[in-house]
């Protein structure tokens, strides 16, 4: 069993090749459109906002702490998805909340520009120009979008396993090198990967739990201990403690609560 996650850019054949991938290996396929549809129960208001990659950063930014409590979402959401084995994800950054868990296969999907043009062109019968200019500018929205909420250069080749440029190598070669690699015993779940990959999903449903209530927060998880780290005024630990500790073991699977607050520095002082 594995997790597979698949980047991609826009008209790379990317989510052909993910659906086909999850079809033959009879995974779930997965991608942010989905993690977005199922944002109401977390009810953050800058999620339900975005619409397209390039709003993502111009809309968090209109938030305090928009950024962080995105990233717990989409976060919690990938991981609770990943936490069951068999599940092909196609997006932005899915590899992101991953490392250091073995039976991740990390894809990337490339393609030539000419290809992506006249694919884009078909589609939605414009100009080869306005094709060009089109995917150009979707190109630099996805990787300023990928910096600026996770601080990593999707186009650089050492975060993944795999990088397939689909050309000479058809969509058809692509799904069975992709189900090939994911089936060599290095990418198979053990008992070990599994604690990782349940310790991480943990973590993050409770920093998603807890992040309306504090966004500066560190949070970890160890069978089934969660540990959170923040910082507070000292007259205000001993109740801020309280209520993540409330909140912390609301969430399925946490055993015990360990909240760690570094004392802030008063304003003006």
């Amino acid at each position: 069993m594995a997790v597979i996650t698949i980047s991609r850019g826009s008209y790379s054949r990317g989510k052909e090749v993910a659906e086909k991938v999850a079809e033959r290996l009879g995974y779930q396929c997965i991608g942010r459109d989905l993690l977005l549809a199922t944002s109401e129960e977390f009810n953050i208001p800058e999620i339900k906002l975005i619409r397209a990659i390039h709003d993502a950063p111009s809309v968090l930014d209109r938030f305090t702490y928009g950024k962080e409590k995105y990233i717990a979402f989409i976060q919690a959401a990938i991981l609770r998805h990943f936490r069951r084995d068999n599940v092909v994800y196609h997006g932005l950054a899915g590899h992101f909340f991953v490392r250091g868990v073995s039976h991740v296969l990390k894809v990337r999907i490339i393609a030539d520009l000419a290809d992506r043009v006249r694919l884009e062109m078909e589609r939605e019968k414009i100009s080869k120009k306005e094709a060009r200019r089109i995917i150009e500018k979707d190109d630099e929205e996805r990787r300023k979008w990928a910096k600026s909420l996770h601080g990593i250069d999707t186009w650089d080749p050492s975060l993944y396993d795999l990088v397939i440029h689909i050309h000479k190598i058809r969509v058809r070669d692509a799904v069975d090198l992709i189900c090939q690699t994911a089936g060599l015993e290095q990418f198979q779940s053990t008992p070990e990967s599994r604690r990782t990959m349940e310790n991480l999903a943990l973590a993050a449903e409770v920093k998603a739990n807890l992040i309306q209530v504090r966004p500066d927060i560190e949070v970890s998880a160890e069978n089934g201990i969660v540990e959170v780290r923040t910082r507070a005024l000292e007259a205000h630990e001993a109740e801020l403690v309280q209520e993540m500790e409330s909140l912390a073991k609301t969430v399925p699977g946490v055993r015990e609560v360990r909240v760690r607050v570094v004392p802030a520095v008063p304003y003006g002082d």
